[in-house]
């Protein structure tokens, strides 16, 4: 229930910056760190963010806490789908591989649990570690964007990690 509470006062802080950003026009494209994830195999973490700073630097007003707010949700979104997708890519490998360990009459953990019972942990630490990177801030301006990064970050950590058992 505490959780569910943090997400919400972190949700309903970032709302008022949401609407001023969204009247803002970004210049985002998650080419940049496409490409830096093609130029640095094995070291894919390092680009994360690399497109949210490229729309900053590109967008009239992206250094403004609006505007790097805008800019990392941007980003954030980029990951969050790739997140996704790897997530119900594993999903349904680790249904099949259980399926197929039935079959055989094995009897090795479930994947499908392993991998649902991962998640829902790695949800609860994210959100304690951008509750912890929104506090820094004391209650100022940066929270917003210093949420907002941290969620990208982690959920961009989370997809890359999760895309190494798709391959």
């Amino acid at each position: 229930m505490k959780r569910i509470m943090l997400m919400a006062a972190l949700v309903v802080g970032a709302v008022p910056l949401a609407g001023a950003w969204a009247a803002q026009e970004l210049v985002f494209s998650p080419e940049g760190t496409m490409q830096c994830m093609m130029e640095n195999p094995g070291m894919e973490v390092s680009c994360i963010g690399v497109s949210a700073d490229e729309c900053m630097a590109d967008t009239e007003g992206g250094g403004s806490t609006v505007g790097m707010g805008g800019c990392l949700d941007a980003e954030l979104s980029f990951w969050d789908a790739r997140l996704n997708a790897a997530y119900g890519a594993r999903m349904t490998a680790a249904k099949a591989a259980d399926a197929e360990a039935r079959a055989g009459g094995w009897t090795a953990p479930s994947q499908e649990e392993a991998l649902r019972t991962m998640q829902r942990a790695w949800i609860g630490f994210r959100d304690a570690r951008c509750a912890y990177a929104a506090s820094l801030w004391g209650g100022g301006t940066g929270a917003g964007p210093a949420t907002i990064g941290c969620l990208m970050l982690t959920t961009g950590e989370q997809a890359l990690y999760l895309e190494n058992y798709v391959r």
